[in-house]
């Protein structure tokens, strides 16, 4: 009995694989093919239905690199997805056939497969380069003279330069010129002036910074609505139905923690000074022991049934934040384009700044976070934190923070100024001193 069971295991695992065999090829073209539908996609939702330009200057240079490491991949799938069809067609025969149509497997329609692999060839052709226009753009790096050997290998300096090499060579050309860059600046400006095409590139230079702040505040109000909205929403439907179910009133302590506990004396007792001083000073019998005891105890119990709310809720909250922080996460991994439209965005606004009004943000930033009154603020914040989430405030932890982070602040904004801002900004540099003294 066991050897039946176990030869019928080994048929039906021999009849998967067999199966799994005659299916290769159907099952390589639809991977090459939503590869294909992949770069399509890109091509028509940013490129307005053309190839994948890597050099083009609509989006910035990590948006473009995203792009292109992106097309990479579904390049290499599509190929290598092709590559395994036309092999695993051609050990397929007539007997493979018959054999598969008597298992009930169906194959793709000839029709199908053409219209497929036709597709899938327009797509891989716009970014596949042809010899003869490799060979073309070799003989123009030639040099006029070859070598006697007959070899037409050119000589470092005449190769042909990548996109980016001549990007870094144009910079330092630019950088090392006879005349003044001011001069060469205002002929430049001067040809933009003339050039008839200069309205339709300052209209399209508007669209695309339009576009380029439509992305960025609308990723920004993401970045701060959808963890606000999955904390409300997980707190209100998962998080608070949860914890009120497995934590009963009548089975957890009323404290979360002793500062807890001492505001509730304290209110108690204030409570006790306030029935006395009332009855005091409305003229009205004095209120005996029992009398004191029992208003007392209803305060007791309201105090009780509010700190234990308290205590929920701050649980509710450990757990709804964690909900948040992982919508915030998530939120970023899937917006990686719209992470570096926003660093340009940002850049652009920064160092479009005069230095008068670079300074004072800078100032502004390092007496809130880094400055004499900033302990305060810090104070109050981990506090609030630590009430956020049910947590005794820790005055050690609070101080030795207090003592630690804005110095790390402070010296990471001074390594900013000295390594970034004083290159690309000197005037806003001494600016800056200057306000500051």
């Amino acid at each position: 009995m066991n050897n039946f069971v176990f030869s019928q295991k080994i048929y039906h695992f021999l009849l998967g694989a067999y199966r799994w065999y005659l299916l290769t090829p159907e099952r390589s073209l639809n991977e090459a093919y939503q590869a294909a539908l992949k770069i399509k996609e890109v091509e028509d939702k940013h490129f307005n239905g053309k190839k994948i330009d890597t050099t083009s200057a609509v989006y910035s240079n990590s948006v473009m690199d995203y792009f292109e490491s992106d097309l990479k991949k579904l390049l290499k799938v599509a190929r290598m997805r092709l590559t395994e069809f036309r092999a695993s067609r051609w050990f397929l025969d007539e007997e493979n056939q018959e054999a598969a149509n008597k298992a009930g497997i169906e194959f793709l329609t000839p029709a199908l497969v053409f219209e497929k692999l036709n597709f899938i060839d327009q797509i891989i052709s716009k970014y596949t380069i042809s010899p003869e226009k490799t060979t073309s753009q070799t003989l123009v790096a030639q040099p006029a003279n070859l070598p006697d050997e007959g070899k037409i290998t050119p000589p470092s300096s005449q190769r042909i330069l990548t996109p980016k090499a001549e990007k870094k060579t144009q910079r330092k050309a630019d950088t090392l010129g006879v005349l003044p860059r001011s001069i060469l600046s205002t002929i430049s400006r001067l040809q933009v002036e003339l050039d008839p095409n200069a309205e339709q590139d300052v209209v399209q230079n508007f669209r695309l910074t339009q576009r380029r702040t439509i992305i960025s505040i609308r990723f920004v109000l993401l970045l701060i609505i959808v963890p606000l909205l999955t904390h409300q929403i997980s707190k209100a439907l998962i998080v608070g139905p949860l914890v009120d179910n497995f934590r009963k009133p009548e089975k957890v302590q009323v404290f979360l923690n002793f500062e807890m506990e001492e505001e509730a004396l304290i209110q108690l007792q204030r409570f006790e000074e306030r029935i006395k001083f009332e009855n005091l000073i409305t003229n009205a019998p004095p209120l005996s022991p029992e009398q004191i005891e029992d208003e007392m105890r209803k305060k007791a119990q309201a105090v009780a049934n509010e700190f234990r709310n308290e205590g929920s809720n701050a649980v509710k909250n450990v757990f709804a934040d964690i909900f948040s922080v992982i919508a915030f996460i998530w939120l970023l991994l899937v917006s990686k384009s719209s992470i570096g439209v926003l660093k340009d965005f940002f850049d652009n606004i920064v160092y479009g700044l005069s230095d008068s009004a670079k300074a004072f943000i800078i100032i502004l930033f390092t007496d809130i976070f880094v400055g004499f009154h900033s302990p305060h603020g810090w104070e109050v914040i981990l506090e609030g934190l630590s009430r956020h989430w049910g947590l005794p405030a820790n005055r050690d932890f609070i101080f030795l923070f207090i003592a630690t982070f804005p110095v790390i602040l402070d010296t990471i904004f001074k390594y900013w100024i000295f390594r970034y801002l004083n290159r690309i900004s000197p005037s806003a540099v001494a600016t800056y001193r200057n306000m500051n003294e």
